[in-house]
């Protein structure tokens, strides 16, 4: 029986890590339809060249940082996945895919910082900036959280990583939005697909159940369930939060507005799926898709976020690790073994000052990390593309060709492109 459960709980979480690997696809088709179709082949490949970087720099460095034997602060082993994981053994799983589900989450992390990068970014700023963040930035927090780190051994409760892998996604975002400055405005900035966003925006959803659900890394008791169902109905509310708010607001069913409800009642359930009661997962959801509309509207006026990734990632990270410092229900918190009840069953202030604390940790290293790095790159071989490359669109000045097959430019556009490119390049006519 120990070995039958030992193979199920493999296969489990084995499924889960494809799921959620699976979210980059999701990703890729949201990004895509939420920007110009110019820079749409730009936007996708990305996706693949992003998660290849995951996962070189985090089976070399990232994992064995996050969850090799060492000390408090970082691991000193496990690198190249040669080493001891003890903080990992809690899982009846083997090590190669508790490698392959800490891999998704990280990927997704990264994913989500693309967003502030988006539309005037170079390509290879996404190959370095991917390798320091995976490697060396993501795993500071991680550690410190869910490896026996010092917001771990405070109790702070991070069930699935609402602050570990989407504040810290989305304050990567901001970071790159501040130093990378707003996008030229010689067109209109709206997205040129919303079937694309939409379906997008399902595949994550759909895909979040392995996030969240996976988590548990065991199918023994079937805790899983109940995490699957508490993510359902957040998401729920917060897709029809986002639709009551935005119908008040603009009197029309704005479709990425309700999209990004969806995304963000995602990212808060993500902490606290495990530690509440459903009608509170409903709460958190629907608040959650509310504050993603009001700080995207707030932010627009003083930042260029293409992908709203601080709002829907960073904003609703932080309010739904908060969350539990109030909803954390004493049955669950006793099943989970983290931490303590939240303030509306008695639990005082305590869990709240813990998750505050981690919210504040989550923003200073990834906030500040991202910023110093994006810095060192911008002063050194420059983050943004040129003005001309720019206009045209990435799927050209980056690659040399338009991901729907033909480019519409201005008559003399033709004859510049070999001096934007650096090279010759084939360009169809303009159409009559």
């Amino acid at each position: 029986m120990e070995d039958i459960l030992y193979y199920m709980d493999t296969l489990f979480v084995l499924i889960a890590a494809l799921l959620v690997l699976t979210m980059q696809l999701g990703f890729g088709l949201l990004e895509t339809g939420t920007l110009r179709a110019k820079n749409a082949g730009h936007v996708a490949v990305k996706q693949i060249i992003s998660l290849s970087v995951a996962a070189l720099a985090f089976w070399a460095v990232g994992f064995g940082l996050s969850f090799g034997d060492g000390t408090r602060w970082f691991g000193t082993e496990g690198f190249f996945m040669n080493g001891s994981f003890t903080s990992l053994d809690w899982a009846n799983v083997s090590i190669d895919i508790k490698f392959l589900f800490q891999l998704s989450f990280v990927a997704v992390a990264l994913a989500i910082a693309w967003g502030g990068f988006a539309e005037r970014a170079k390509l290879s700023a996404y190959v370095l900036f991917g390798v320091f963040f995976v490697a060396i930035l993501y795993p500071i927090v991680a550690r410190s959280v869910w490896a026996g780190g010092l917001l771990g051994t405070m109790g702070m409760q991070d069930f699935a990583g609402s602050a570990v892998v989407h504040l810290q996604g989305g304050m990567a975002a901001l970071m790159a939005t501040i130093i990378l400055k707003p996008r030229r405005k010689t067109e209109s900035l709206a997205g040129h697909n919303h079937v694309l966003t939409v379906v997008g925006g399902l595949v994550l959803w759909l895909c979040w159940f392995g996030f969240n659900a996976g988590s548990t890394m065991s199918v023994a008791d079937g805790f899983f369930g109940y995490v699957a169902l508490t993510t359902m109905l957040a998401t729920a509310a917060g897709a029809l939060g986002a639709l009551a708010i935005v119908m008040i607001h603009k009197k029309t069913a704005d479709i990425p507005t309700i999209v990004n409800g969806v995304l963000g009642a995602l990212v808060a359930i993500t902490a606290a799926c495990a530690f509440v009661e459903p009608w509170a997962a409903i709460v958190i959801g629907a608040l959650a898709s509310i504050a993603t509309y009001g700080t995207s509207i707030l932010m627009a006026k003083y930042i260029d976020d293409p992908l709203c990734a601080f709002s829907v990632h960073g904003v609703a990270g932080i309010i739904g690790t908060l969350a539990l410092g109030f909803f954390a229900s004493p049955r669950l918190v006793e099943i989970t073994g983290i931490g303590s009840a939240g303030l509306f069953y008695g639990g005082g202030l305590t869990q709240l000052g813990v998750q505050a604390l981690g919210v504040l940790i989550a923003m200073v290293i990834a906030g500040g990390g991202s910023y110093a790095f994006l810095k060192l790159l911008d002063v050194t071989i420059g983050l943004r593309v040129t003005e001309e490359q720019e206009d045209i669109g990435l799927d050209i000045a980056e690659h040399g060709v338009s991901a729907y097959g033909e480019v519409e430019t201005e008559p003399e556009t033709p004859a510049r492109l070999p001096k934007i490119l650096g090279s010759s390049v084939s360009v169809m006519s303009p159409k009559k």
